[in-house]
């Protein structure tokens, strides 16, 4: 599989095609638009324009809209009256006089992105530009634990909101749940897979001072829009994330956009099954991916192996994640051949999925994903011995370069995607 470069690419292209289409209505048509309206759209669209640029200027943005230099300087004004951007010295000139600048202010405000993983919470505090700048985790059982687990995001929220200063103000939260979520109702989850959650409802019972935005998804959706926007799939290419945890979660993004799926429980690669005579899963199905790569199953199986053939580097007794990869980091061949059984297992499910969504990227996250290439290469060979081949050509795996923040840095980043499409979600008093 081809190993291309990623290069950096506006996340905004196809949301704001429909808005410079707008900007060169018909004079009739742009009567039966309400002029308020009009106003709010276009200095979203600047504004997107300008964190996309990070540094432009009036002129670039009316030549690239289309919008008149006057409106484009008025709207361009009131962005800088709400400290969104700021002028930043003077460009070359072209011809004429030399341009102000006008440079986006990522540190305006603070986003908080949460990942509520199965044993443990992790916050993280981002500027706009997705910078993470404040970081805590806490281990804590959250899945048996709804109430503990909410607390513990209480006080990381409290600790990374004091850390950031009192004048750091807070756009907004995201949470990431280890669960599906449903758009519909985004508090709330199947009891299938988080029973002692039922009767939580997450938007009502998180309770964060301030009452800040709170934006909820699955876990696996946001580890693929940190990778869309910030990692390997800044390219614009369709993408797959793959978490790697105590479950097996899947996220999409397909032409720039999650994709959920009805009801939003698109991405349960973990519950495909691949061995109708294996072990019984939580699901209720027998022989799921998960009871064969997932975190429980991995370690039961490195603490069979390792009793059985003594002289292992695998410490006795339980068995921690840590432990394995320790292992099979310094070489030792039974561990390492517990993660080329992984890596034949995972190998099925994502060579059904390469063959049926043929995404060009599929990014490995979560803590087993730090083994590197001992998990990629017996991976990639195991796709390719299932796979159609014009469904791999000129596909590639890779391990996330985002490490142990990317979900929660994709929490965060919900909540920046939300503020720069609909920009009257920052807490600003807008100029009329």
């Amino acid at each position: 599989m081809s190993e291309s470069a990623v290069g950096e690419r506006p996340p905004f292209e196809a949301q704001d095609a429909h808005q410079l289409r707008l900007a060169h209505l018909s004079r009739a048509d742009i009567g039966r638009l309400d002029s308020g309206s009009m106003r709010v759209r276009n200095r979203g669209m600047l504004l997107r324009r300008i964190w996309t640029h990070r540094t432009t200027s009036r002129a670039a943005l009316a030549r690239e809209t289309g919008l008149s230099r006057s409106a484009v300087s008025a709207l361009v004004e009131s962005l800088i009256d709400v400290g969104l951007v700021h002028e930043s010295g003077q460009g070359v000139s072209k011809g004429g006089r030399r341009p102000t600048l006008i440079t986006f202010n990522d540190d305006a405000f603070l986003v908080i992105g949460v990942d509520l993983g199965a044993t443990h919470v992790s916050v993280a505090g981002t500027n706009l530009r997705g910078e993470v700048r404040h970081w805590r985790r806490a281990d804590i059982a959250t899945q048996a634990d709804p109430q503990g687990a909410l607390a513990a995001v209480r006080r990381l929220v409290a600790e990374v909101r004091a850390e950031a200063g009192p004048e750091a103000e807070l756009l907004g939260v995201g949470v990431a749940m280890s669960s599906p979520v449903n758009p519909a109702d985004p508090g709330r989850y199947p009891p299938l897979f988080l029973p002692a959650w039922q009767g939580v409802d997450l938007l009502r019972d998180l309770d964060l001072p301030g009452d800040p935005p709170l934006f909820i998804d699955n876990d696996a959706n946001l580890g693929a829009l940190a990778e869309s926007w910030w990692g390997a799939g800044q390219d614009g290419a369709d993408l797959a994330f793959i978490k790697l945890g105590t479950g097996i979660g899947a996220g999409f993004v397909v032409d720039g956009h999650i994709f959920r799926g009805h009801g939003g429980a698109a991405g349960e690669i973990g519950h495909l099954v691949i061995d109708p005579a294996g072990p019984r899963c939580v699901c209720g199905l027998q022989g799921c991916l998960a009871t064969f790569v997932g975190t429980p199953a991995l370690l039961a199986a490195a603490e069979a192996r390792r009793d059985a053939e003594p002289g292992s580097l695998l410490p006795t007794g339980p068995l921690g994640l840590k432990a394995v990869i320790q292992a099979v980091q310094a070489g030792d061949p039974l561990a390492r051949s517990v993660i080329q059984d992984v890596a034949g297992r995972l190998g099925l499910a994502l060579a059904g999925l390469l063959n049926l969504m043929n995404p060009k990227t599929v990014v490995l996250g979560g803590e087993l994903a730090t083994v590197g290439d001992a998990l990629v290469h017996p991976l990639r060979a195991s796709v390719l011995q299932r796979s159609v081949w014009t469904a791999v050509a000129n596909s590639r795996i890779v391990v996330s370069r985002l490490g142990e923040r990317d979900v929660a840095l994709g929490a965060a980043t919900k909540v920046l995607q939300a503020a720069l499409m609909h920009p009257a979600q920052f807490p600003v008093q807008w100029a009329a």
